[in-house]
């Protein structure tokens, strides 16, 4: 499976690439100018994705959700889990219920395709890979980020070679199909909200292929299902 879902991957980039020529970060003023809402709102999104991890233990763990990509999830034994409250356009309503700052946000921004509390345990190394395809990018916001000794943020996100550090209430869009990898060098939970965004400006045939990958996703999760918590 996993093999099947490396191949597909390579196969669809090769064609955004072709024809979808961006940095890997992008101006959110531009690209998900509704992105300023979540910012304004982060505290309030931070207490919902305290209180989700207050049962930390029965969120599913990424490769849970997503068995094909066990290499970049339960490579180290340390967890990444995944409150997921929207997936590719499909809500789970009954996370969704639990983050009502989140709930009403993503009624104010229908291009935000997926939500998902993001919780990296304290070591955890998300190592290098890239992302599927370019007709949605990635939204961090941070929620809670915790220090090094010198009082820099102690989780690290590298993209196409770059070091991002990002501070409680800082964001960051950015193209996930360009190389990069985290790691949560601190002994505390590293806690963001990440959101799939639907890429405005696309040429007129990437933009029909994204609407088609999408539809065949959603399809998918409404027949097989997803992981709840609780």
């Amino acid at each position: 499976m996993a093999q099947l879902y490396d191949r597909a991957a390579d196969v669809v980039r090769a064609i955004f690439d072709s024809r979808i020529a961006t940095p890997a970060t992008l101006d959110p003023d531009h690209y998900f100018p509704n992105g300023k809402r979540f910012v304004a709102r982060w505290a309030a999104i931070r207490d919902e994705a305290f209180a989700a991890a207050g049962m930390l233990n029965r969120v599913p763990r990424f490769h849970d959700v997503m068995p094909a990509q066990a290499d970049i999830s339960a490579n180290d034994g340390r967890d990444w889990r995944v409150f997921i409250m929207k997936a590719y356009g499909v809500t789970l309503a009954e996370n969704l219920r639990r983050a009502p700052t989140v709930a009403a946000l993503l009624a104010e921004a229908p291009e935000v395709k997926s939500a998902t509390f993001s919780f990296l345990a304290p070591g955890k190394h998300i190592p290098e890979h890239r992302g599927p395809f370019r007709g949605i990018l990635r939204f961090h916001l941070m929620l809670s980020m915790p220090s090094d000794n010198s009082g820099l943020p102690a989780c690290v996100m590298n993209i196409d070679g770059m070091p991002y550090r990002l501070a409680d209430g800082e964001s960051l869009l950015w193209d996930d199909t360009y190389p990069h990898e985290v790691w949560n060098r601190s002994e505390h939970v590293r806690v963001a909200l990440l959101l799939d965004v639907w890429r405005r400006d696309m040429p007129v045939d990437m933009a029909v292929l994204s609407r088609g990958i999408l539809f065949a996703t959603q399809t998918v999760i409404r027949i097989g299902g997803m992981p709840h918590s609780g």
